[in-house]
């Protein structure tokens, strides 16, 4: 396999030793992992070996990024069914290179082993270039809060996914979204550059993932739903989706207004590894970056509310829930 992955230039030592070697100019590593699941992150009967690829290096290339660094190298894990075919092999590492070459990373090393499904395992490496890591803990009172990258695509596709595949829906192009979410890697350094004293990715739910920001930093984060408004492709994917529960009697699924459902999506989807970010209160922001709240003050009830009130549903995605 190691053909499959060239080195990049910052690589010393790549692929076919112990270890590899990797030259780290800033002297410090940023460094993530995840999981990459099949049944659970994706099905091969639905996601393409490629779209498998850019999926897994996303979600830890985007990882080094909400740390305000460059994403520099990947670590790939795979295990596999002894059935599994080369063909899909081959084309989960040209998904995995495709995906870094978006990032300007390199896949450096790894291991493979036998299991009864697919599981990839991937490291994050990257350079922070000389500039200090942006924490989930240094949002401050009147602070802006700020999204770079689509909320909501990721979820609405994966719900086309799940309820369209005999009504035609799977064909909509958030369903490409969902399979290959396309991360603003650039956005990281730009906002670490801008001042941003907290920054995450949207990996498990906007709510989710920016109350971990609000924890972290004990204060309130405060969302203004106008600013969160579905746009119109989120909105027609919501009512197909909510006419096509209502015509299948098999789904079993209580089905919900279309203009909840996709603003739900918005709140709660994840997947998209959109970055959300906190701000000095007059920073001026490039245009990709949008206002959707502020970080009010601390209190006993720290945490994130939209309009001020608290969000009564689940805010994300909770890998450990009984449901």
């Amino acid at each position: 396999m190691s053909a499959w992955f060239p080195p990049g230039p910052a690589t010393l030592v790549g692929i076919g030793d112990d270890a590899a070697v990797l030259a780290v100019p800033d002297g410090r590593v940023v460094a993530t992992t995840d999981f990459l699941i099949e049944g659970t992150h994706f099905r091969r009967d639905w996601a393409s070996a490629a779209d498998v690829g850019h999926k897994a290096a996303a979600r830890s290339l985007a990882d080094c990024a909400a740390m305000g660094a460059e994403p520099s190298a990947l670590l790939v894990a795979l295990a596999a069914p002894p059935d599994l075919l080369v063909s899909w092999a081959r084309e989960l590492a040209e998904g995995l290179a495709a995906e870094c070459a978006r990032a300007g990373a390199h896949v450096i090393g790894g291991d493979t082993a036998r299991a009864d499904q697919v599981v990839l395992a991937v490291t994050g490496l990257g350079d922070l270039a000389g500039r200090s890591p942006v924490l989930r803990s240094g949002a401050g009172p009147g602070d802006l809060v700020a999204v770079a990258g689509p909320l909501g695509h990721a979820a609405a596709g994966l719900a086309l996914l799940e309820t369209g595949l005999e009504a035609g829906l799977a064909t909509d192009p958030l369903v490409g979204e969902h399979l290959r979410p396309a991360p603003p890697y650039d956005a990281g350094p730009e906002a670490a550059g801008l001042g941003a004293t907290a920054m995450i990715d949207v990996s498990d739910g906007l709510l989710a993932d920016l109350g971990h920001i609000a924890d972290a930093s004990g204060l309130c984060i405060d969302l203004d739903s106008a600013a969160l408004r579905p746009g119109d492709r989120l909105s027609a994917a919501a009512r197909a989706v909510a006419a096509s529960r209502r015509q299948s009697a098999r789904t079993g699924l209580v089905t919900r207004p279309a203009d909840d459902l996709a603003l739900g999506w918005v709140l709660t989807g994840g997947e998209d590894h959109s970055l959300a970010a906190t701000f000095p209160a007059g920073t001026r922001l490039p245009p990709r970056w949008k206002v959707i709240g502020i970080v009010a003050g601390g209190s006993r009830d720290h945490g994130i509310v939209v309009d001020g009130q608290p969000w009564a549903q689940a805010r994300g995605w909770d890998h450990f829930s009984a449901g």
